[in-house]
């Protein structure tokens, strides 16, 4: 196929995410004042978009609390620094089962599933111009959690987004979730054209060669909007591949803790070398504004 590079690019940071990292860095923000702090600082280093989750402040283990969601939202938008705001969905789908011959006794501290409103809750109060839906159902790294978003789950959470008017991001782990994404637009459940990112490398879904990111990025529809990301020591080099085949980016200590070999990242320093690569490719890193235009996005204070 020919080289499509992408002249145009918005960088995404990740802030903290909810895997297991809060003891693994020093960096990772876990109150919401540190959460929005974190944001702010990546927004002027380059960040068009902050992409949060929310932690219990005393263990940094994930939340789904809305009053969190409400807090880093307002910090954000009361700042004097403008940035879109992508708040996760991906809560409340958590199986972990039990051993091989007990599956369903599920393990009760891996395992968080929760109804279509109450994972779309904080979205319909804090109303960010963007929230993400994980696509698909997958075995997700550890060896008995199952990340579970089925059709069902899927159809009601995304008509709930459209009606809302909060653009969904979908994340694609796979060529499947790509898939039945275009299904979802095809049924009048998401809006077209539609906002994509590619989860590149994130065990147990498409692996992050090449091959196969090519393949994920030639089954998104050509007037769709995607980004990619990869995990750890190819966070990086996916700032490159995807600027290369036509898409935005995505760093930030969600995917990766490290800048350099034995030194911990900010997410600053990650969004700032970033854009280091993307300009240095001949390509520009565009901000919030020209983001909510591109994508048709509206920026609201959350419900009073």
């Amino acid at each position: 196929m020919p080289l499509a590079m992408n002249k145009d690019v918005f960088i995404t940071c990740a802030v903290t995410g909810s895997g297991a990292t809060q003891d693994r860095s020093q960096h990772v923000p876990r109150s919401p004042k540190q959460i929005a702090e974190s944001a702010i600082a990546a927004a002027k280093a380059g960040a068009a978009v902050v992409h949060c989750h929310v932690r219990d402040p005393e263990t940094g283990a994930p939340s789904r609390d809305l009053a969190m969601f409400r807090e880093v939202t307002e910090r954000i938008r009361d700042s004097d620094t403008d940035v879109v705001l992508n708040l996760t969905a991906g809560m409340g789908g958590d199986i972990t089962f039990g051993d091989v011959e007990n599956p369903m006794q599920l393990s009760k501290a891996g395992t968080d599933m929760a109804g279509a409103s109450e994972r779309v809750a904080h979205v319909a109060e804090c109303l960010p111009e963007i929230c993400t839906l994980d696509c698909g159902t997958m075995n997700f790294a550890e060896a008995d959690y199952v990340m579970t978003n089925t059709p069902g789950m899927l159809v009601a959470m995304g008509r709930m987004m459209t009606e809302l008017g909060v653009k969904p991001e979908i994340e694609a782990f796979d060529t499947g979730h790509l898939w039945y994404a275009k299904q979802l637009v095809k049924d009048g459940v998401l809006d077209s054209p539609a906002l994509v990112q590619l989860c590149m490398g994130v065990p147990w879904g498409a692996p992050d060669d090449l091959n196969t990111f090519m393949a994920m990025v030639n089954n998104v529809p050509d007037d769709w909007t995607f980004s990619a990301f990869g995990l750890g020591r190819n966070q990086m080099a996916y700032v490159a591949a995807s600027v290369l085949a036509g898409g935005h980016v995505r760093v930030g200590l969600e995917d990766n803790l490290w800048l350099d070999k034995g030194v911990l990242a900010e997410n600053w320093q990650l969004v700032e070398r970033a854009g280091t690569i993307i300009e240095n490719m001949g390509a520009r890193v565009i901000g919030p504004a020209e983001v909510r235009e591109k994508l048709g996005l509206v920026k609201r204070a959350p419900k009073a």
